[in-house]
């Protein structure tokens, strides 16, 4: 017996459906499926509530809140799903209802709003996270910068301080402080990566664990070297680095200070009362390869201080380096009267006021 056109149109349709839902399954609601079944029904729940339910209870503009979700929760495959249960929500109720409740302003707003979703869900997903996974794998990377730059404990008789700000009131910034103690000797460097802000922010996340692994694995002589053997390997051309080191004997307070490119450290003599600075100099990190770097000797007795600096506290457009150096050191005679450990922080407001750029400061004293 052949079956009937009713009995074939029904098994094809029957078939089409059970295909559709494969490749839904498959493709569409894979892992989100869960998320995605939520948010189409509440999409779907608006547009029935705006048609059947109480007078302005459900109103159709509400319909962008599972947009938004759907661009931090979703795939892109699963977000075009639901923008497309929306689009057919809106098609609904402006059907049902009129035309009014539908109106352009609303169409432009989460035509907009979809769009910027897609996007962010695309970002995400090439990311490999979704929903809030990134922002806190941002968060987890600054607290961990943010701790690498904390100074070790000092015998007694040794204080210090660390101080960092960036450009516009970034999380992430172009320079960094790794530091390690060693029995008696601290060894401590201030790097500032080129750039500003989160443009350098991402480099110096990855410059910063570098570092900090070559600072206790190295002879302090070879510190500098060593750094820009690594950025020659690894920087594949995205710009300089400059940075000063800094060797310090916490028996005798005997220090070695190499610089590459950076700005010179200060040294302050108890005995005169004055600040001066240091003689070391050497080519920025990432250009040269195989450089050497040579330290200066000095020493710090009780009731002297060092301070190490990046370019952000001393340049200022059009005006010449050795302006702002001596700028610096003016401003670093009133560490004297307040304190080293207080007067740091004030220090670097004062003299990063109204400017756009990455600072850090390190002071290291004797009491």
């Amino acid at each position: 017996m052949k079956p009937t056109p009713t009995a074939k149109t029904t098994r094809l349709l029957r078939s089409s459906a059970q295909r559709l839902v494969a490749v839904l399954r498959r493709k569409v609601l894979f892992r989100y499926r869960l998320v995605l079944i939520t948010l189409v029904t509440l999409a779907v729940g608006i547009g029935v509530g705006a048609v059947w339910g109480p007078s302005g209870w459900f109103p159709p503009s509400s319909t962008i809140l599972t947009v938004l979700a759907g661009g931090l929760l979703l795939k892109r495959k699963s977000l075009a799903f639901l923008l497309g249960v929306v689009a057919a929500v809106l098609v609904f109720v402006a059907y049902m209802l009129d035309f009014g409740q539908v109106g352009p302003g609303l169409l432009v707003t989460i035509g907009v709003t979809a769009v910027l979703s897609y996007l962010l869900s695309g970002v995400r997903e090439r990311l490999g996270v979704q929903g809030l996974s990134g922002e806190m794998m941002l968060l987890d990377l600054r607290d961990r910068i943010r701790h690498q730059g904390r100074m070790p404990r000092l015998p007694e008789g040794w204080g210090r301080t660390a101080v960092l700000r960036q450009a516009g009131g970034s999380s992430f910034g172009g320079d960094f402080v790794v530091s390690i103690r060693r029995e008696d000797r601290l060894d401590v460097a201030v790097v500032d990566v080129s750039g500003k802000g989160v443009d350098a922010g991402t480099r110096a996340l990855m410059l910063s664990g570098a570092f900090s692994g070559l600072i206790g694995a190295v002879p302090t002589g070879d510190f500098l070297s060593h750094c820009n053997d690594y950025l020659m390997r690894n920087s594949g051309g995205e710009g300089f680095v400059t940075a000063v080191h800094l060797s310090v004997d916490l028996d005798t307070g005997e220090y070695q200070i190499a610089s590459a490119g950076h700005p010179p450290a200060l040294h302050y003599d108890s005995g005169g009362g004055l600040w001066s600075t240091t003689e070391a100099k050497g080519v920025v990190l990432g250009v040269i390869p195989e450089m050497t770097y040579t330290s200066v000797q000095g020493k710090l007795r009780p009731g002297d201080a060092i301070m190490l600096c990046t370019d952000g506290l001393i340049e200022t457009p059009g005006e010449d380096l050795d302006a702002g150096i001596d700028r610096l050191l003016g401003e670093a005679e009133r560490l004297v009267p307040h304190g080293f450990a207080t007067g740091a922080g004030e220090l670097v407001d004062t003299l990063s006021k109204d400017k756009n750029d990455d600072c850090a400061l390190v002071v290291l004293w004797r009491d």
